[in-house]
């Protein structure tokens, strides 16, 4: 299991992560929509999280969500890189009712994101624009790069959880492993 922590002026977290678990969590973020979105993430990635967050709330949830995706980012990468014996790719479409969602993740070392999903105004009392922040967050810091993309949905709460559930389904088989990939780039490294 590997343990991050990150301390600032606008929060407080400590984090442990097993990317090869069983999909169980322990999240208190004090953000409950953003402790349902990793809750869905960690069990359909079938990780072990247990994350603990104080934030500046008073202030909005930005800072806590970023944050949360930066040392999220952090132990994704310190479990798997150096990438061996991995499959590397994955993908998936996932519909939550109306929504549907596509994310396709490279286990690169080169961070970039593509993020086609239209999302604004509120989930509750969350910003929807969060979403992307999160994304951006996890994505640059976990050094990978992921496409996400937005095929159909009206329902801003079923699409960023299928935005959640598309990022998990994705990364689980990307880290399928693979005896025979050794290190699974033609470049010998990542």
């Amino acid at each position: 299991m590997i343990k991050v922590s990150r301390k600032t002026k606008e929060t407080n977290i400590e984090l442990a992560l097993e990317v090869d678990g069983c999909g169980k969590s322990q999240i208190n973020t004090g953000i409950g929509f953003f402790d349902h979105m990793l809750t869905s993430l960690t069990k359909h990635a079938r990780w072990d999280l247990v994350l603990s967050l104080q934030g500046d709330l008073e202030v909005d949830f930005h800072h806590s969500v970023e944050d949360a995706g930066i040392v999220l980012g952090e132990a994704f990468f310190k479990s798997v890189f150096p990438l061996k014996q991995r499959e590397r790719f994955g993908e998936a479409k996932i519909v939550m009712d109306e929504a549907l969602v596509e994310c396709v993740v490279d286990l690169s070392n080169r961070p970039f994101l593509v993020y086609e999903v239209e999302l604004d105004g509120k989930i509750g009392e969350f910003d929807a624009e969060l979403v992307e922040e999160f994304f951006r967050a996890f994505v640059f810091n976990a050094r990978i790069s992921c496409h996400l993309t937005q095929i159909r949905g009206k329902n801003r709460h079923h699409i960023a959880e299928a935005s959640f559930k598309a990022l998990a389904v994705a990364l689980k088989r990307a880290l399928a492993k693979d005896e025979r990939a050794l290190i699974p780039s033609t470049k010998g490294v990542l």
